[in-house]
């Protein structure tokens, strides 16, 4: 029996060398005057207006210096603005890098740092932060997004046509929480994106009659990609909302007939648990799908009645542009992410061979296929970790596969904490914890919470037994955004470790999990 699982679906190949903006301009041929976008309270933004925008924006940044392959950095919550601001960076020739809002001045220095940014498009209200970010590096030049309809105005022609090398051209560079040290540069072509655009729309969930409501962060890769960019490939309506709250959101949903719902698990059971939830009309909703985190088999099992639609699990990595998985509308299957999308191929290989294992069998899952990243940023060896020399992307989660090829995620082999959907690097904590006067010795790993599926917890070993823990909460949320917040201390009297001083976090998860 083969050992790779491969896909249902029809292949797509050849997958013809095709940029962003290609692709995109595509669209708008086809859906002109089509509402591309709905404000909340009903006002139409069309294909043609924006990217008559995207044009203006693109012109008026190669007027002023922009060159092909500079960087580009979004620091902003989700507008129709953010939309704008990438792709007319994308088709003045940028590379764009997106940053989470939440971040702190010590975090946007890392990313703009890191990146090499010579711009950033933020709101008016998170300019200090970048400024303050920008006092210890070169500054890249501010331009605030609640100008960005003036700028592309002040466009006095055309952009100039970029050549692209689809293959090779970096078109996104989002940061993925490394599990050590800080966040990595993914570095995602303008092939792996549109690949993957190609590989979700051959899904038929989102088409060009969907009504899709946006709420999921751009800056991330599922918002992004999955959102807004396969949104506008096939023409659907997108209702975007900076922030998810329960009840505006069900609101929006009826009243503007929303399809299509793309979460993440800790909205789901926010809506579930709505007790308003019967007095709304959700009766065009067709599908939701969630993605970024496991989602409960009960959770789903309630959303999906309550709601009166299929709900269904997907699964991707911000290295894999991001889909490799989904479960399909007319046969889901509980406790699954699905099968592969069409061109990618999977294998479960063991922890402690690499050999390939057959159905039911544990280990790590690997997936190759067009929408896998080029590698990191500035960082062969993190590459050579992930990637294998022949292509295959060790995605670091723990799972087997059904023997039709419907995989199920067990674990991560990577120790990373999943607060919300959000991904928090406990050797980032760690390393803030170290730098507290009070603080010897610091481990951070997972701890299970019903709400947020995990939380921060801190092990810290004081110089002095007497140290206020409060102090060292305070000190760490300071300098972090707010969901990297630690939750919970513990002082121990030493931090377990292996010979080689590597921490050894799954005895601590093992002692917490003891406790009941």
């Amino acid at each position: 029996m083969s050992m790779i699982f491969t896909s249902p679906w029809p292949s797509l190949e050849p997958y013809k060398p095709m940029s962003l903006p290609d692709l995109m301009e595509g669209a708008v041929r086809r859906f002109g005057d089509k509402p591309a976008f709905l404000s909340p309270e009903g006002h139409p933004t069309s294909f043609n207006e924006f990217w008559a925008a995207v044009r203006g924006v693109a012109s008026a940044l190669q007027r002023d210096g922009l060159r092909k392959g500079d960087v580009v950095g979004i620091y902003a919550p989700n507008s129709i603005e953010y939309g704008v601001a990438l792709h007319g960076s994308l088709l003045a020739g940028a590379t764009v890098t997106t940053l989470n809002p939440l971040y702190r001045e010590r975090e946007v220095e890392h990313q703009l740092h890191d990146a090499g940014a010579k711009l950033v498009f933020t709101l008016g209200p998170l300019v200090p932060v970048v400024k303050e970010a920008q006092a210890n590096i070169a500054g890249a030049r501010i331009i605030e997004l609640e100008g960005i309809w003036e700028l592309a105005k002040s466009a006095t022609g055309a952009p100039t046509p970029v050549t692209f090398d689809p293959a090779r051209d970096v078109a996104v560079l989002p940061y993925s929480s490394g599990t050590t040290g800080l966040p990595k540069g993914v570095m995602l072509s303008h092939q792996n994106l549109t690949a993957n655009i190609r590989q979700t729309v051959a899904l038929n969930m989102t088409h060009e009659t969907s009504v899709v409501l946006d709420f999921l962060p751009f800056y991330h890769i599922y918002g992004m990609m999955i959102l807004l960019n396969c949104g506008l490939a096939v023409g659907a309506t997108q209702i975007i909302i900076p922030r998810f709250e329960p009840e505006g959101a069900l609101e929006i949903i009826q009243r503007h007939h929303v399809t299509d719902l793309y979460f993440v698990p800790p909205a789901i059971l926010a809506i579930a648990n709505q007790p308003r939830l019967g007095e709304y009309d959700l009766s065009a909703v067709r599908f939701l799908m969630s993605g970024a985190a496991p989602l409960p088999i009960e959770v789903a099992r309630q959303a999906s009645a309550k709601l009166g639609c299929v709900v269904m699990q997907g699964y991707g990595m911000t290295e894999s542009s991001p889909l490799t998985n989904v479960n399909p509308i007319d046969a889901p299957r509980e406790g699954t992410v699905g099968p592969s999308v069409s061109d990618t191929i999977e294998k479960v290989v063991s922890l402690d061979t690499g050999e390939e294992l057959g159905p039911g069998e544990i280990g790590e899952l690997l997936v190759f296929g067009p929408q896998v990243m080029l590698g990191y940023w500035n960082n062969p060896e993190a590459t050579k970790e992930t990637l294998t020399p022949d292509g295959w992307l060790r995605t670091g989660d723990i799972a087997s596969a059904d023997p039709d090829g419907y995989i199920r995620i067990h674990d991560r082999k990577k120790e990373m904490i999943k607060y919300k959907g959000y991904q928090v690097a406990p050797a980032e904590l760690e390393s803030i914890l170290m730098e507290h006067p009070g603080v010897r010795d610091a481990a951070v790993i997972p701890k299970a919470d019903l709400e947020a599926g995990e939380v921060p917890k801190a092990f810290i070993v004081p110089h002095d037994p007497s140290l206020d823990l409060q102090s060292v909460l305070a000190f760490v949320a300071e300098k972090v955004a707010p969901y990297k917040k630690i939750r919970d201390i513990e002082i121990v009297d030493a931090i377990p470790k292996n010979p080689s001083g590597k921490i050894l976090r799954r005895q601590l998860i093992e002692q917490e999990r003891a406790k009941g």
